[in-house]
Order: C-alpha cells, then sequence, then structure tokens
C-alpha cells in the first residue's frame, strides 16, 4: 500500500466528485435506471468545458452511495461532505456552479458549515 495523498495534491487535486451508477437487478430503485449514466456524462462535460476535468476536479462513477431514489441518481462531492440524491442531467449545472462557482473556480474551499 502507497500514500499517495501528497502526490495528488501537488498536482492540484482539490475535489473528487462521485456519481452512481449502480444497476440491480431488483424490485428497487436504482441510479442506472434514474439517469445515472447521463448524470456522470453531464458532471464530465460541464468540468470539461471549465478546463478542471481530472487536473483539479476528478470524478468517479460509484457503485451504490446509498441514496436510491427513480428519481435521479447520487451524487457525492468530496472533500466537501455534500450528498444529493434524485439528481438529473438537467440539473447538474446548477449544482456545480453552487458547489464549485460558474466557472469552477471556487475549488478546493473547504466544506459549508
Amino acid at each position: 500500500m502507497r500514500d499517495r495523498t501528497d502526490e495528488v495534491r501537488e498536482h492540484g487535486f482539490t475535489d473528487h466528485v462521485l456519481v452512481c451508477t449502480n444497476g440491480r437487478d431488483s424490485e428497487y430503485a436504482d441510479c442506472a435506471e434514474a439517469d445515472g449514466p447521463a448524470v456522470y456524462d453531464a458532471v464530465t462535460s460541464w468540468l470539461r468545458d471549465r478546463g478542471v476535468f481530472w487536473s483539479r476536479v476528478h470524478v468517479a462513477e460509484t457503485s451504490c452511495l446509498g441514496l436510491c431514489s427513480a428519481d435521479g441518481a447520487a451524487v457525492a462531492i468530496h472533500p466537501r461532505n455534500r450528498w444529493y440524491s434524485d439528481v438529473r442531467p438537467g440539473d447538474v449545472p446548477a449544482l456545480l456552479a453552487d458547489e464549485f462557482g460558474p466557472e469552477a473556480s471556487n475549488l478546493g474551499v473547504r466544506p459549508r458549515g
């Protein structure tokens, strides 16, 4: 095991957006069927348009974040410790602008209290 925290910070990484795209074969809602993959695409597009995707902000598709809903995907933003459910692709610009600023200039900001 290697601790690479300092290396990641030295390269300017400040934030991590996790988007649930988990699907399951059951009677319960899952993010895959609630536009999770499209939410992931919307997040990466928004960040790319601002030049911060995979430079300052990393994005990852995840399995279940425990906020399952048929109304949209679950998204977590760290280290801000922000958790969202029911996120649709059309919600992404406002959500990320609120978290990171309209031009993603509020990166690395500590969590809101």
